[in-house]
């Protein structure tokens, strides 16, 4: 019987009984086991490569959405090492997980624009060493896939950190730093519902709204940074306008304000920029729809004088704004104001006119509807 068998053998024929199945689930037990024993230097890693790319952003005053970071998970890692070769089923894709699986600890950096991806992919080139770079969306193409567009590195740590006692024990070890926008983000958890091989057996309805969707994606992006561009450029105008006293044109802007107020009544480090939203919105409440009309009413007031009458003392920039425009306004400001249905703060306002009168002080009506022919 072995006698024919090896014959069999010797003919090509019955090769099954001799072939020797390979033992994932022991490839899987020895790779998880060995993972386990490092899990918490990549833990330490993630947070470490982090607190390195949130303080490079900070210093390049990059704005994100988000840094996230994970050392993989024990029934992830254990899974992809258990992974069959996609040549020959009976081999391991991965004979030594542990360098050979390169996102053991990985970090997702969301942008806001496809430009911040951009100054990120060069942060990222700048501190760490790359070993590996890869454009998602190419590579997504190459093989018939949809996809959105992403950026992948494979990094470590660069000489000069690990040098360092703090970063030493991370030397040499790879890591992955992946950069998109959040439309790209919102897509990229998306599509792992619809998953396709090839774009060849997409049904032909499903595979034109995928291009459209893209494609809306893509416009999307763009677009949001068309505006971003647009007002600063509109912000960079009206701070020109507002040096050069021409204020017919300038539209009432928490930014504009501000530029106005240091111009006429001097900076306040002291405001935050809240501060200045909250004032923009009160003033165009007021019936406020350029800057002119704000110069216009408090013309020929004397800030200082009205605020150490109030109050005893020069108060800060908005303080002072508030009661110049109270002095020129009158009534029509405490009729006007957002804040007029507090009967608390209608009386302490009409006693601050009293008070301006009684100090000399001619308060006026200025009402800006009216000098808008309305």
């Amino acid at each position: 019987m072995f006698a024919e068998a090896a014959a069999e053998k010797k003919d090509g024929v019955g090769d099954d009984l001799f072939k020797v199945e390979f033992d994932f689930g022991k490839h899987k037990d020895v790779a998880l086991g060995r993972y386990r024993d490092v899990h918490g230097l990549y833990s330490d890693l993630v947070e470490t490569a982090r607190g390195i790319l949130k303080n490079a952003l900070s210093g390049q005053a990059i704005k994100v959405q988000s840094i996230e970071g994970r050392a993989k998970s024990f029934e992830s890692f254990a899974d992809k090492a258990a992974k069959p070769s996609d040549t020959d089923p009976n081999k391991p894709k991965y004979p030594d997980p542990m360098s050979e699986i390169t996102d053991l600890a990985g970090i997702r950096v969301i942008a806001f624009q496809p430009r911040a991806v951009d100054e990120i992919c060069k942060l990222v080139r700048r501190e760490f060493k790359v070993t590996e770079f890869q454009d998602k969306s190419e590579a997504l193409i190459s093989q018939g896939k949809f996809g959105y567009q992403s950026f992948h590195f494979l990094v470590t740590l660069n000489d000069a950190r690990v040098r360092l006692p703090e970063y030493s024990r991370f030397k040499d070890i790879v890591f992955e730093i992946q950069t998109r926008t959040v439309l790209q983000h919102a897509w990229a958890e998306m599509e792992h519902d619809i998953q396709y091989k090839t774009e060849a057996v997409i049904p032909t309805n499903i595979r034109r709204r995928f291009i459209a969707l893209a494609g809306m994606l893509e416009m999307a992006d763009r677009e949001f940074e068309s505006l971003q561009e647009a007002d600063q450029k509109l912000r960079e105008e009206a701070r020109e306008s507002v040096q050069s006293g021409e204020l017919g044109a300038v539209e009432i802007t928490p930014d504009s304000l501000k530029s106005y107020l240091d111009r006429r009544l001097g900076p306040d480090a002291r405001q935050a920029a809240w501060v200045y939203d909250l004032l923009a919105d009160y003033v165009i409440a007021l019936g406020f729809t350029t800057l002119s009309q704000v110069d216009e009413c408090i013309e020929g007031y004397d800030d200082d004088k009205i605020s150490k009458m109030i109050y005893g003392s020069r108060m800060g920039q908005v303080s002072r704004f508030e009661d110049v425009l109270l002095a020129s306004m009158g009534d029509v400001f405490v009729q006007r104001h957002p804040w007029s249905k507090s009967d608390d703060w209608v009386t302490r306002f009409r006693q601050r006119l009293v008070r301006l009168n009684e100090a000399g002080i001619k308060t006026g009506s200025f009402d800006p509807l009216a000098s808008q022919g309305t």
